[in-house]
Order: C-alpha cells, then structure tokens, then sequence
C-alpha cells in the first residue's frame, strides 16, 4: 500500500507590517449605491476599518511568480465583470507556484499548499488625525471621450499614503528538505509585489507598498517550539535579501530532515 504520510517538520513564520506609500484600494462587493457613497469603496472589517485580505496580497504574490516563471494560464476560476480569470495549476512537485500558492481541489497534490497568509488590519494610529473620512480618502477620476472630451467621472475610496498595516504574517510549512530552499522564494514574493502594486488601480498610481520591520521565527519540531534569532529580526525586506544565505543556512540547520526528506 501507498505511503501517505505528511510529516510537518516545521515552519517559517515571516511578520512584519506594510506601509502604505501611495493611496491603497482594495475593494469591497457593492450591488448598490446608497446616496453620497463613493463608487468604488473599500473592503473594511467589522469595526469599520479597512483591511489587507490575505488571499489578496497571496493572490498577488501568486500573480506576480505565474509572470516570473512564464507559466501557462490553464485553469480557469471564474468570471468578473463578464472576463474570464485564468490562474496556473498542475501537479508538478517542482512547480514553485503550484506547490507554494496551492491549486484547485481538482488537481491532485501530493501534500497540501505550503503558504498561509493572514489578514492584515490597519493601525489606526498611523492615519490618526490625517483623515475626514474614517481612515480614508475619495480620489476623484475621469474616463475621457478621446473625440468630444466628454467626461464620466466617478469616486474611488482609497486608503491614504502613510497608513500602516500589521501585523502581516506569512506562515511557511516545511514538509520535505527541498521546502526550506523555497521559503526563502517569500522574500522574491513580496519583492515583487513592491515592485508593482497591491490592490486595484495601481496604473494610475494606487498601491504602491513597502514591507517593513520585518522578523523571521522558526517553529519546529515535535515539541513545536518557537525559536527566534536577533540577526533577523526588525529588518527592511533589502537587509532580509542581503541576508538570504545566511537566513537559509539557519532554517536548515534549524529545522532537521529526517532521513532526508
């Protein structure tokens, strides 16, 4: 009979916050506009204040890898706005999106998604006394009839620069010895996302963002312990990168593989 087993030797826990250096839009459902609401708000909490999702900024990692390493848009998950949404997925075990983003139940995997994101709430503190709305601003926009110049403008809410999130947390579990090498690809992840915006309307300079004070912890083994190290805690995701080799010896010397994974 087929070995089953899934032996979770451990995890990488990467925290940290983000900040906010251009105007944020994460948007929220809305099938109707009530008098004086903006046309397109964003996503809040039950306290009224707004959030990063973690399938947003996971979805955006995952986007900005499919785009690093080419891969084919085969699966298709839904429609918005009557478009078709294609993601990637396969059952390569190699495949560095598909075994650390996940993949629809209807592809076969071997272990599950090795990649957990948290949702990230907003300290209010960071916008305290900078905002008329509650910890938001209204950015008006146009589209432009290239021939007569009529304008249709609407409203878009947005968080503005300077908001802070946190605590973001990226939780990595390590199922084999070649999962080490790859949690240290959450660092190229959230790079990328820097690179290009989280969040809607990042053409039009939305979403720009910048991950700080950023700590990694180890949990391993079977007593689960948390074990933490001063050379890499509070650092900007460039200091994480200079650090990379360094940070990888310490997860391998850290988290053992029994018989070689």
């Amino acid at each position: 009979m087929e070995n089953r087993t899934i032996h979770l030797y451990g995890r990488v826990v990467l925290r940290g916050d983000v900040h906010a250096l251009s105007g944020l839009h994460i948007g929220a459902s809305k099938e109707a506009l009530g008098i004086g609401d903006v046309d397109l708000p964003v996503i809040r909490d039950a306290h009224r204040r707004p959030y990063i999702p973690g399938s947003s900024l996971k979805g955006k990692m995952r986007s900005q890898w499919e785009k690093l390493k080419g891969a084919t848009q085969n699966q298709q998950i839904g429609k918005v706005k009557g478009k078709e949404v294609w993601i990637h997925a396969c059952e390569d075990v190699n495949c560095p999106v598909c075994t650390i983003y996940g993949v629809t139940g209807d592809i076969a995997k071997d272990a599950p998604t090795r990649l957990t994101v948290r949702d990230i709430s907003l300290r209010p503190e960071s916008l305290d006394g900078t905002t008329a709305v509650l910890y938001s601003e209204v950015k008006w926009e146009a589209a432009i009839d290239r021939v007569t110049s009529a304008a249709s403008p609407r409203q878009m809410e947005r968080v503005p620069a300077g908001a802070v999130f946190g605590p973001m947390e990226l939780v990595f579990s390590i199922y084999g010895a070649a999962d080490r090498a790859r949690s240290g690809d959450l660092l190229t992840g959230l790079q990328l996302v820097e690179d290009d915006y989280l969040g809607g309307q990042g053409s039009r300079g939305s979403g720009k963002v910048a991950f700080e004070h950023l700590s990694v912890v180890l949990k391993v083994g079977d007593e689960y312990r948390e074990l933490s190290d001063e050379r890499f805690n509070d650092k900007t995701l460039k200091e994480l990168f200079a650090a990379k080799a360094d940070l990888l010896k310490w997860i391998e010397e850290r988290i053992p593989i029994r018989g070689g994974g």
